[in-house]
């Protein structure tokens, strides 16, 4: 069961990827032909990879092994951080009386899919214990993201979020601001799905399951 969820998972979220690929590209903007500039879509397409790869994982054996389930820890952390920042976005653009359009592709890839993927990840009955060591892993990639991003967007004048350029933010203090809550999110969704990996009966359940 959970196999097929997992590759349900996948399809949807190749769909969603697909169609907000083709819906900023029809925009004829700067930001549509800057897609894979999102680190929303960079780690939801590693979920898709990592989905399909968990869900045969799933068919062939009881539970998990133990890189799949960091490996799957730390796409969730990026997801759902992205989601978290995205939701910021679109709500200060509100208070702002700036117009975001949000088709339902941005809030498949936004919303549904980390928040559906982490309770089936929580529920999963062979998930295996997350270590510790996920909570500063899970800074390298926005690390490495950050540093391309903020060298890149000068050169074509443009960033993928707003916070991210000092033109739109009154100054480097509030970009540093800004970047280090953006870490401290990443740190503590890390933080707390090992600490679920560890006291989830699923978890305990995966202990007792006899491996291949």
């Amino acid at each position: 069961m959970f196999g097929a969820l997992r590759l349900a998972t996948a399809a949807i979220c190749l769909t969603a990827l697909i169609h907000r690929l083709l819906w900023g590209l029809g925009s004829q903007t700067i930001a549509g032909r800057n897609f894979f500039a999102y680190l929303t879509v960079e780690s939801n397409c590693m979920l898709v990879v990592l989905m399909t790869v968990g869900a045969v994982l799933a068919f062939r054996r009881a539970v998990d092994p133990r890189w799949f389930s960091i490996a799957l820890s730390l796409v969730l952390t990026w997801t759902t951080t992205a989601g978290l920042a995205f939701a910021l976005i679109v709500w200060q653009a509100g208070v702002r009386g700036i117009r975001i359009d949000v088709p339902w592709s941005d809030q498949v890839l936004h919303f549904w899919l980390p928040a559906l993927t982490a309770i089936a990840w929580v529920l999963t009955p062979g998930h295996g214990r997350v270590t510790w060591w996920i909570v500063p892993g899970s800074l390298v990639f926005p690390l490495a993201w950050g540093g391309v991003t903020m060298w890149r967007g000068p050169r074509i004048g443009w960033y993928p979020y707003y916070f991210l350029d000092l033109r739109q933010v009154s100054g480097v203090g509030e970009f540093l601001a800004t970047s280090a809550i953006a870490l401290a999110i990443f740190a503590l969704i890390a933080a707390v799905l090992a600490l679920i990996s560890r006291v989830s009966p699923y978890r305990r359940r995966a202990d007792t399951l006899p491996a291949p």
